[in-house]
C-alpha cells in the first residue's frame, strides 16, 4: 500500500494545480465580464441618452418616435454585450446568434400584426398627417386626437366617448383632418319659389354673410344659383371661415338665413369639401 501514496500525492497536487489555474483562469474572466456588463451598461446608457437628444432636435421626429429609436439603439447594444460576455467563458456564440435570430423569426411571424402597427405608428409618427387635438375623419373612426402611440392611437369622438383604433387602420385610409388647414368652406343652400325674387335673395344672402364678423373678406362669399327645380331654384351661400370659427359660424348663420327667411335651408352641407357634422368633441 505505502508505494502508492506518492501516486495519490502526485494526483492530489495534480488537480490542486488544475483547479488553481482554472480558478485564476475564470477569475479573470469573471472580472471581465463584470467590467464589460458595467462598460457595456454606462455606454448603451449613454448612447441612449444622445440618440434620444438628437432625434428631439431633429424636425418633424415625434418625442414618442425619439423614445422608441432611442431604447432599441440601448438594447441591442446591451444584447451584443450580453453575447460577448457569453464568449469570455468559451460559450460559442455563433450559435446563439442564430438562436437569437430564429426566436426573432418565429416572433415576428407570430406578431404579425402587432409589427404593422408599429410600422404605421413609425409612419404616421414621421409623416404626421394628424396631430395632438386635430378632428379627423376616416372609413373607420371619427374623433379628436388624444395621443398617437406607436401601437395605437387615442380619439375623443363628438359624444366624448373614448376610442382606441390601431395605427394600421389609420395607415391604410384616407384620412380627412378637419383641423389641419387654417380656413374651411361653408355652402349655405335654400330654395327661392317662382313668386320670389331670385336677385333679391342672393343679395340679402350676401348681406347676411358680409354682416358676420366671423365670415372671411377673402376668399369674398358668394352667392349662386346651384340648382333649378320646378318653378324655383336652389340659391347657395358660399363662404369660408376660420378653422377654429367655424362650428360656432356656421350655426350662428343657419339661424340667421332662417330667421331673414322664415324657411329651414334645404341643406347645411352639399359639397364634399365640408360636412355638417363636425366631429370635433370641443365645439358645442
Amino acid at each position: 500500500m505505502e508505494p502508492q501514496q506518492p501516486d495519490v500525492i502526485l494526483a492530489t497536487r495534480t488537480a490542486l494545480s488544475q483547479a488553481s489555474a482554472l480558478a485564476v483562469q475564470y477569475s479573470f474572466s469573471i472580472v471581465g465580464a463584470l467590467v464589460l456588463l458595467c462598460a457595456g451598461w454606462l455606454i448603451a446608457r449613454l448612447l441612449h441618452n444622445w440618440a434620444y437628444a438628437g432625434l428631439k432636435r431633429v424636425h418633424g421626429i415625434d418625442e414618442t418616435l425619439a423614445r422608441f429609436f432611442s431604447n432599441i439603439i440601448r438594447y441591442a447594444l446591451l444584447v451584443l454585450v450580453f453575447v460577448t460576455v457569453l464568449g469570455q467563458f468559451g460559450v460559442q456564440t455563433a450559435s446563439i446568434i442564430a438562436a437569437l435570430g430564429a426566436a426573432g423569426l418565429a416572433i415576428g411571424l407570430a406578431l404579425q400584426g402587432t409589427l404593422q402597427n408599429i410600422a404605421a405608428g413609425i409612419m404616421l409618427l414621421v409623416l404626421r398627417p394628424f396631430r395632438v387635438g386635430e378632428s379627423i375623419e376616416t372609413s373607420s373612426v371619427t374623433g379628436t386626437i388624444r395621443e398617437i402611440g406607436i401601437f395605437a392611437t387615442e380619439l375623443v369622438d363628438s359624444d366624448g366617448v373614448y376610442r382606441l383604433a390601431p395605427n394600421s387602420t389609420l395607415w391604410n385610409t384616407p384620412v380627412r383632418n378637419f383641423s389641419r388647414l387654417p380656413t374651411r368652406k361653408h355652402d349655405l343652400a335654400i330654395s327661392v319659389g317662382a313668386d320670389q325674387d331670385i336677385d333679391d335673395a342672393m343679395q340679402r344672402l350676401l348681406d347676411i354673410a358680409r354682416g358676420n364678423d366671423n365670415v372671411l373678406k377673402n376668399p369674398a362669399p358668394a352667392v349662386f344659383i346651384s340648382e333649378l327645380a320646378g318653378d324655383g331654384a336652389t340659391v347657395t351661400l358660399r363662404y369660408w371661415v376660420s378653422t377654429p370659427n367655424w362650428w360656432a359660424t356656421t350655426r350662428s348663420m343657419l339661424k340667421r338665413v332662417k330667421d331673414e327667411f322664415a324657411v329651414k335651408p334645404e341643406a347645411e352641407l352639399q359639397t364634399n369639401e365640408d360636412r355638417g357634422d363636425d366631429p370635433s368633441p370641443l365645439d358645442p
